[in-house]
């Protein structure tokens, strides 16, 4: 194929761009088209890139696949007019508010079976996640027993970002479905799919509709447990996840992210002999390069171009971790009469 895919993004904020730059440095996409609600009209930019003020004037451009990057309560809508104007979509983590925006979504996907729709599970993509998850299925540190999880920040509302994620008709949930979705979907990644949860969801401290913690307690069918604590009063920046095993342990800490402020990202690999009284023997690798925005947008290419499976940020892995966050906000009971939720 000689010519470029041509690319349309709808929702043109902080993550669209920061998409863009990565599908202008690939050498098989083309951004053509871009939209965002804030925009003055319609018109053109500087470099021939066109720009509309509503998502669904892209339709009417010659696009071969959309980037979706817009509020929670649009991502399903716009997600299913793509691919129903013939596009291949990518659209942004989460699918929408609740499990039914993700079912609408893939009961269209089912009619369209020739397209590819990925969803941006970006932490899968960092070179710890993935270093860490080639040692795990090497077997070499055997068996998970558990993992331990902390991901959190100081406030729902961070570095410029818009107030629409405190309000729950826009956003669908708070922290854990915007941030904490991402250590959600990574526990599946390492230990598979929960069936047991409990948890306790707060909006003590910033008391929006929103919650600003989750701490949820889960096994799956084959007893492994996990701890997770979802948070926006984190007051220092934190990403942690420790996955023990029965020949060592895994520690992911810190990740690369714009902000720069949840640390250095580095990998322990712990490797017991059984006799180490507590201090095994440790190796620790630091990652400075985030290559992960690169990396899975060259994978959607790859798929759309070679007509191969979508395997990372499928419509499968987007509902099954959807399923587990309201999972967790359902099993606070409490939580779950609150905003009358279902599931």
């Amino acid at each position: 194929m000689t010519e470029k895919l041509k690319i349309g993004i709808a929702g043109y904020g902080v993550v669209g761009k920061r998409r863009r730059a990565v599908i202008d440095e690939h050498p098989a996409l083309e951004t053509v088209a871009v939209s965002d609600r804030v925009m003055d009209g319609d018109g053109t930019f500087d470099d021939g890139v066109r720009f509309y003020d509503d998502y669904r004037k892209l339709f009417d451009e010659n696009l071969d696949a959309l980037f979706v990057c817009l509020t929670n309560d649009i991502n399903p809508d716009a997600t299913i007019t793509g691919l129903t104007n013939g596009l291949h979509v990518f659209c942004e983590k989460p699918p929408g508010r609740n499990v039914a925006d993700i079912e609408r979504v893939i009961a269209c996907e089912k009619k369209h079976p020739g397209l590819k729709l990925q969803y941006g599970f970006n932490h899968r993509y960092h070179d710890s996640v993935r270093d860490a998850l080639d040692i795990l299925h090497s077997g070499e540190l055997g068996d998970v027993i558990n993992l331990r999880a902390v991901y959190g920040k100081s406030q729902l509302i961070t570095f410029n970002q818009t107030s629409w994620r405190t309000q729950r008709d826009l956003a669908g949930g708070g922290v854990l479905l915007d941030q904490g979705i991402h250590m959600v979907d990574l526990l599946r990644l390492f230990a598979g799919e929960f069936s047991e949860v409990h948890s306790f969801i707060s909006n003590s401290v910033w008391n929006h509709e929103v919650e600003d913690n989750a701490y949820a307690l889960m096994r799956t069918n084959d007893g492994k447990v996990a701890m997770l604590h979802s948070s926006a009063s984190q007051w220092r920046h934190r990403f942690g996840l420790e996955i023990t095993l029965t020949k060592g342990a895994l520690t992911l800490a810190g990740i690369l992210s714009g902000s720069k402020s949840y640390g250095e990202e580095m990998l322990t690999i712990a490797q017991t002999t059984g006799d180490d009284r507590g201090d095994p023997k440790e190796e620790t690798r630091r990652y400075e390069n985030d290559p992960s925005w690169a990396e899975e947008v060259a994978e959607f290419a790859e798929a759309v171009l070679g007509n191969t499976p979508i395997t990372n940020g499928s419509s499968d892995d987007a509902l099954n971790t959807m399923r587990l966050v309201y999972k967790i906000y359902c099993s606070d009971p409490d939580w779950k009469t609150k905003w009358n939720l279902k599931g």
